[in-house]
């Protein structure tokens, strides 16, 4: 068990355990601050109705919790058809699948209502803390780089990916405090928590046999199909 993540672990432990204390107990500075960001986004959202419109594509269809389990799922096909890593495949899945059970579990016990305002531009089910979709898109997005890492992603593969998952994370946080259907302080909790899970999720899998990083280099030819058969020796010939 390595210590740094350890550390990391210990950490953001810490931080989950401060921000869901301070949002069971409503403690003023914090809600005050959330009022005010809240009220602000929601005054641009209804101001920019284009920019508000496509907040909603985005976060409804592109970053939705669903949409973001489907590429999980996606990606542990391709382990199991491509690389035959059943193992990686199953954790990615089962991860994911518990992820979402903390995720409601929190929201059922913390029971915190969501923005409710006079003119919506959006609406949401369920408890607000955490963001379900800001949990969901850090759990799915930092698993799958984990993965890319582990098997050996190249180096313009893992840039891309990187991007990607940046954007995701942070984009669809910020559209749901612009949508008015979450406190800023429910998108930090779901990022928080999201890594807390990938944290913990990669120390165990790395504390398995069985868990150590593959070569350097096997996902540079992403369509290649991991093969165990061996061609055989062809017999050596005398020629005279």
């Amino acid at each position: 068990m390595h210590r740094p993540a350890v550390l990391a672990i210990a950490a953001l432990t810490v931080l989950c355990a401060a921000l869901l204390t301070l949002v069971a107990v409503e403690w003023r500075p914090l809600m005050t601050l959330d009022g005010h960001i809240a009220h602000t986004t929601h005054r641009w959202a209804l101001d920019e109705h284009g920019l508000t419109h496509f907040f909603r594509i985005l976060t409804d269809w592109v970053w939705d919790p669903l949409t973001m389990r489907l590429v999980a799922a996606a990606a542990a096909l391709w382990l199991v058809w491509r690389r035959s890593a059943w193992r990686a495949a199953l954790w990615l899945e089962v991860v994911c699948a518990l992820g979402t059970l903390a995720q409601q579990a929190l929201k059922a016990a913390v029971g915190r209502p969501r923005p409710v305002w006079p003119d919506p531009v959006d609406s949401a089910h369920y408890a607000a803390f955490p963001s379900g979709h800001a949990m969901t898109a850090t759990v799915v997005c930092g698993l799958l780089l984990w993965l890319l890492r582990r098997f050996g992603a190249g180096r313009v593969l893992w840039h891309t990916a990187l991007t990607v998952a940046v954007v995701s994370v942070v984009g669809v946080g910020l559209t749901r405090v612009w949508l008015g259907v979450h406190w800023f302080s429910d998108v930090v909790g779901g990022w928080l928590l999201g890594a807390l899970v990938v944290a913990v999720a990669v120390m165990v899998y790395e504390g398995q046999p069985g868990g150590r990083p593959s070569s350097p280099g096997a996902l540079r030819d992403p369509f290649r199909r991991t093969d165990t058969r061996r061609t055989p020796a062809m017999p050596w010939t005398d020629r005279r």
